[in-house]
């Protein structure tokens, strides 16, 4: 795997948030059903809202290094310790959702977007830019479908989430061994075999995401339940962003 593509597969854990703790900032006259909705509403808003920060980051400091070898160097330079940052940031984020507020949660959320943003840049510089937009054409599409079957579908989703998530542990191990081989037949099964991970994750947090609005629909408008909607919002992002990449990769009309 390229270093300048590595998103490092980051992942949050909630636990199980199917029944959230009762909050006293609950706004009352909200049922199930409207809650379900705003809470769904919300996770969805928060993720196009990561993506946008994003892609327009990613596009601008791709655009302030083209043209500037002392610019690009700077960029490339600075990619790895910002993947660091953005590790720590799951990770505070993942831990610590239970203390912290929903603004700062929200807040948290935004910085990785951000980060995130300046260490995809380079994929401005390696490939073209009709490649990029086919791969995320496609990305959009195949998520859309797969989050849409996902929050349908009356088929428990639990023993497929853990196949993926166990494939997500398999091509970190690939990737990395490929790293030092640079194998171009390894690179597009990992490639691939990303698309179908990837696609299944997207399916299971959608689920779990529309059992947790079911389950809480009441305390919609809960501090708490606005920190899980953020948390659901990382997790679908990733998966967005991963599946983006490995259809990157796979289309991989380079420069």
């Amino acid at each position: 795997m390229n270093q300048n593509e590595r998103n490092g597969y980051n992942r949050t854990s909630y636990g199980d948030y199917r029944t959230i703790e009762r909050d006293e900032s609950i706004v009352p006259g909200v049922d199930q059903a409207t809650g379900a909705r705003i809470f769904v509403n919300r996770v969805y808003n928060w993720m196009f809202c990561g993506l946008m920060i994003t892609t327009v980051i990613a596009w601008a400091v791709a655009k302030y290094a083209v043209g500037s070898e002392a610019a690009m160097r700077s960029v490339l330079g600075l990619a790895l310790p910002l993947m660091i940052v953005e590790l720590v940031l799951v990770i505070v984020l993942s831990a610590a959702i239970r203390k912290i507020s929903a603004p700062v949660a929200g807040v948290l959320f935004i910085a990785y977007s951000a980060l995130n943003g300046f260490t995809l840049s380079p994929i401005f510089l390696v490939y073209t830019q009709t490649t990029i937009f086919l791969a995320f054409g496609s990305c959009a599409l195949m998520f859309a479908a797969t989050s849409t079957i996902g929050y349908v579908t009356g088929m428990k989703l639990d023993t497929v989430g853990s196949y993926c998530f166990m494939g997500l542990i398999g091509i970190l191990i690939a990737s990395l061994v490929n790293f030092f081989l640079h194998s171009t037949v390894l690179d597009y099964i990992i490639s691939y075999a990303g698309v179908a991970i990837f696609v299944g994750l997207t399916a299971w947090d959608t689920q779990k995401m529309r059992m947790v609005g079911e389950a809480n629909g009441e305390e919609a408008q809960s501090d708490a339940m606005r920190k899980v909607a953020i948390l659901f919002a990382l997790n679908l992002y990733l998966d967005f962003i991963n599946l983006f990449l490995m259809l990157l990769r796979i289309f991989g009309r380079r420069r």
